[in-house]
């Protein structure tokens, strides 16, 4: 098994279906090569923003089933193979009860131990895991992985440019009720528009998602602009503080532009909260790169161990 090839472990790999509210998700349940005789530990993982289960929590999941952990990845709503219309919509507070719904489909595998469930969340699902378990404590351990407030990554640059897209949601909503398809806008340019203006987060964006690094043809990097008007809505850590006395534990790189979501999020979270962070990483470094990934997956490691194995 490899950074370089997230498909090795296919036949570890059990696709699964598990509703959520109304809505079906496809998922991938990991297995290790020795599965124990008794019920295990799990996690859940879920993937970036406009992104698939197939790619970084591909990745991190065949990481720790490596070290015996079953893992659950999962298509959010409106998203990759899962159900939802239309397609492309983030709905911040459906995303956050795709992963209780997660949970839920977890306690009910019999090699599954429902009192040892932690969940992880990558990048924009670094804000939805938090949010989630602020309120479901069948979550016994959280971490995520340069996390990001969604809201707060597009508000933030330009708060007039992202309340004029609020404003206009509800004449995209209208559209939508007389038969016009919901207006989709593109997460990133092309890799040929990139120039010396592009800001270096963006061009990180647009190496992973549109080169064959990271590119899966069911991550369109494509929205559903009305998307806006329900994330303007949403604060992904507001009651962080609420996870506590459970164990927090959020991952970033030194150079990750979006580092403050996650001193930030720790600031507010209280007790049994930790901020690991890697020398050198950018956000989209700790995606996949081997050197940023393995120091990352030995912290969760030794996470996950500590209050889910030995818990």
């Amino acid at each position: 098994m490899s950074v370089d090839n997230p498909t090795e472990l296919e036949e570890q790999i059990e696709s699964v279906q598990f509703p959520s509210k109304g809505l079906t998700l496809a998922g991938h349940l990991y297995t290790p090569d020795n599965p124990s005789s008794t019920p295990s530990p799990a996690i859940v993982i879920g993937h970036q923003t406009t992104a698939v289960k197939e790619q970084s929590p591909a990745l991190y999941a065949q990481r720790l089933v490596e070290q015996g952990f079953i893992v659950l990845t999962f298509d959010a709503a409106y998203q990759g193979e899962s159900e939802g219309e239309p397609h492309g919509l983030e709905d911040p507070f459906q995303r956050a009860e795709d992963f209780r719904s997660a949970v839920s489909y977890l306690t009910t595998r019999e090699e599954v131990e429902p009192e040892r469930i932690g969940v992880l969340g990558v990048c924009g699902s670094g804000g939805y895991v938090p949010f989630a378990a602020q309120t479901d404590h069948r979550m016994k351990a959280v971490a995520t992985v340069s996390a990001v407030d969604l809201a707060r990554y597009f508000r933030e640059p330009d708060p007039e440019a992202f309340q004029k897209m609020v404003q206009q949601a509800g004449a995209l909503r209208s559209e939508e009720a007389v038969g016009f398809p919901a207006k989709l806008v593109s997460a990133l340019p092309e890799p040929e528009e990139v120039d010396d203006s592009t800001p270096q987060t963006v061009r990180e964006f647009v190496d992973y998602y549109k080169t064959p690094r990271g590119h899966h043809p069911r991550a369109t990097n494509k929205w559903v602009a009305r998307s806006a008007d329900l994330l303007d809505q949403f604060d992904a850590f507001a009651d962080i503080d609420k996870i506590a006395p459970r164990p927090l534990l959020m991952i970033a790189g030194t150079e990750a532009s979006t580092l403050p979501h996650s001193e930030d999020a720790i600031n507010q979270a209280g007790e049994n909260a930790e901020l690991f962070t890697i020398e050198g990483a950018t956000h989209v470094d700790l995606y996949d790169k081997d050197e940023y990934v393995s120091p990352a997956v030995e912290q969760l490691t030794e996470f996950f161990n500590q209050h889910l194995t030995n818990a």
